[in-house]
């Protein structure tokens, strides 16, 4: 059996980024733990269950699953998992994914423990800021030298105001593609692409919701499933 574990954020996770992959390695009969920073359930971001941001048919789905799916609503706190236990671990999106997933040291570790290890790595949209504050066994950046994509500045744009302040107020402590890059990220968003997924070795990266099922996809390659 094929285990994977979901860091999924409290503070506000886009929820097609997580049910996509959810789903898709479901489907494929790989066996799902979710884990959150506190072990409280995830809280989901409200634009992304917004059928006039997602649609309805997609609104009304996330929706479904955010509420019903027993992995979601009992997660273990991310100081319980052990990245040794797992064969991938995937962080979906979202601009919550700022605020704690990857400020959190159990996060990082695992992630570090992941790509340092035999697992692979699944790393989404704004989760993929992660990678700026995780450090390698030596000291280095994780993501120092490493092909990456992610939420890109472009898009950022359209959603912060002058102030870097999002829609329900919050001031976005920093912007994914600026941060990665200066920890030495090679970075490509791939903007003239419909969907955008990058493998560097054990890592695997998306770029935002329209390519979390491709990135879903791609880790089941990876791991031979």
């Amino acid at each position: 059996m094929t285990n994977a574990l979901f860091i999924v954020s409290e503070e506000g996770y886009w929820g097609e980024e997580c049910v996509e992959p959810l789903e898709t390695l479901s489907e494929a009969g790989v066996e799902i733990t979710v884990a959150t920073p506190s072990g409280n359930k995830p809280r989901i971001d409200e634009r992304s269950i917004d059928p006039d941001e997602v649609g309805e048919e997609t609104a009304e789905h996330v929706r479904e699953v955010h509420e019903t799916d027993e992995r979601l609503n009992d997660p273990i706190p991310t100081a319980r998992a052990d990245a040794e236990a797992y064969d991938a671990v995937v962080f979906p999106g979202g601009h919550g994914t700022e605020w704690d997933i990857n400020q959190d040291s159990h996060a990082r570790e695992i992630l570090r423990d992941t790509i340092e290890g035999d697992g692979k790595a699944m790393v989404v949209c704004h989760a993929v800021g992660i990678l700026a504050f995780t450090r390698d066994s030596d000291g280095a950046f994780l993501v120092r030298d490493r092909d990456v994509t992610g939420f890109p500045n472009e898009w950022e744009e359209g959603i912060v105001d002058e102030n870097d302040c999002m829609p329900d107020g919050r001031k976005l402590p920093y912007w994914v593609e600026d941060e990665v890059k200066t920890a030495g990220g090679n970075w490509d968003a791939e903007l003239d692409q419909d969907t955008s997924v990058t493998v560097d070795g054990d890592l695997i990266t998306g770029r935002g919701p329209g390519s979390s099922r491709a990135a879903a996809e791609t880790l089941l390659d990876e791991l031979g499933v």
